[in-house]
C-alpha cells in the first residue's frame, strides 16, 4: 500500500467519533435512539461513505488524485463531498433536474461541485457512471457498495451501538436505503447470539416490504419514495432479507406524524426517524411489545424545514398528518 493510501484511510477512520444514544418513551416502553446527527455532516450516511471510500482506496481503485463522482443529490452527496476534500480529491455529483436547492448549496460548502443530469431520473447512475468513466474517475455506486463495504471496515453502527446498549433491546427499528445499516445489524444480531429482532420499516412506492412479503427478490414498483434516505422502486443490492424478522409498511403520513411527535419532544430528527418511531408504535400497540426498543436517528430536521415541516407543503402532497396524530398521543 502507498504511503498516500495508508495515510488517507488512517485520517478517514480517525475523523470518527463515536455517536451518543438518547431514550425516550413510546407508550410506557422504553427507547433508546443513536443519535447519528452527530457526524460530521449531520447525517448516518457519512459512515457508509467513510467505508466505501477506505474499501475503494484499500482496492487501489481510488489513488492520491482520483476523482469521486456520485448519482445523488441527497445526504450521500454531502459526505461524500466532505470526505474527498478531507483526501484532497476532485468530487462531482450528478443531479437530478429537480434537486433541493439547499442539497446543492450543502454540497458546494462540503468542498465539492454538482452536475444536473442530462438524462431523466432512471438514468441517473447509469449517466454518472459514463462520466465517470469518461474522466478517469471512480464511481461510488451507493447502492452496490455500501453493504460490502461496511461489512469489511468494522467498527459498524451496529457495534457502536449494541456496546453502549445498557442491556440487549427486544427490538431494533430502521429503515433501508442501500440497506447496509438493517444487513450490519441483522449480522451483529446473529453473530453475537442475541435475544433481539430486527424490525424493518418501508414506506409507501418502496419494493423493500412486497419482496420480504413474497419472497420476490428482484421485485420493482417503478416509483420513487418521498421519505428521504428509506425505501427504493427495486430491491438493492445491499438488502439482506434474511436478516430481517418482520417489516412494517408505513404510510407516509404516519412517518409525518411521527416526525413530528418527535420534534415536540426535542428530538431534531428527519422524515426516516420518523418512519422508525411510527414502527415501534406499531410493535407497542398492536403487537403488545413491552421493549426496550432501540431505533437510529438518521439525520437532522433542518434540512426539511420548509417541506416536512411545512403545513401547506404536506397537504399541498396528500401528508397531512392529521389522520395519524391522535394514535401517537399529545
Amino acid at each position: 500500500m502507498s504511503a498516500w493510501a495508508a495515510g488517507a484511510i488512517r485520517r478517514v477512520r480517525e475523523d470518527h467519533r463515536p455517536t451518543p444514544l438518547r431514550e425516550l418513551r413510546v407508550g410506557g416502553a422504553r427507547v433508546f435512539l443513536k443519535d447519528e446527527t452527530t457526524l460530521p455532516t449531520g447525517s448516518t450516511k457519512d459512515r457508509a461513505v467513510a467505508a466505501m471510500l477506505c474499501h475503494a482506496i484499500a482496492s487501489g481503485r481510488v489513488t492520491e488524485g482520483t476523482g469521486v463522482v456520485v448519482a445523488t443529490a441527497g445526504a450521500v452527496a454531502v459526505s461524500t463531498a466532505r470526505y474527498a476534500a478531507l483526501l484532497d480529491l476532485p468530487f462531482t455529483a450528478l443531479v437530478p433536474a429537480n434537486s433541493d436547492p439547499d442539497v446543492l448549496e450543502r454540497i458546494v460548502h462540503a468542498g465539492g461541485r454538482w452536475q444536473r443530469a442530462a438524462q431523466p431520473p432512471a438514468a441517473l447512475q447509469h449517466e454518472a457512471r459514463t462520466l465517470a468513466e469518461g474522466w478517469g474517475a471512480h464511481f461510488l455506486d451507493h447502492f452496490a457498495d455500501a453493504e460490502p463495504a461496511v461489512a469489511a471496515w468494522p467498527p459498524t453502527l451496529a457495534d457502536e451501538l449494541f456496546a453502549q446498549l445498557p442491556e440487549p433491546p427486544r427490538w431494533v427499528v430502521v429503515g433501508a436505503g442501500t440497506g447496509a445499516t438493517s444487513a450490519a445489524i441483522g449480522r451483529h444480531i446473529r453473530r453475537e447470539g442475541l435475544d433481539t429482532r430486527l424490525a424493518l420499516v418501508d414506506p409507501e412506492n418502496s419494493a423493500y416490504f412486497p419482496a420480504w412479503a413474497s419472497g420476490a427478490h428482484d421485485y420493482g414498483t417503478g416509483l420513487p419514495s418521498r421519505i428521504p434516505g428509506i425505501g427504493r422502486p427495486r430491491v438493492e443490492p445491499g438488502f439482506q432479507p434474511g436478516v430481517l424478522d418482520l417489516v412494517v409498511p408505513v404510510p407516509d403520513a404516519a412517518s409525518v406524524a411521527a416526525l413530528h411527535w418527535l420534534h415536540r419532544r426535542g428530538v431534531d430528527a428527519g422524515p426516516s426517524t420518523g418512519a422508525a418511531l411510527w414502527g415501534i408504535h406499531h410493535l407497542v400497540g398492536a403487537m403488545r411489545e413491552a421493549g426496550p426498543f432501540a431505533a437510529v436517528i438518521a439525520d437532522r430536521g433542518t434540512p426539511y424545514r420548509r417541506t416536512f415541516f411545512d403545513r401547506a407543503w404536506l397537504e399541498s402532497r396528500g401528508l397531512s398528518p392529521d389522520p395519524y396524530a391522535d394514535r401517537l398521543g399529545p
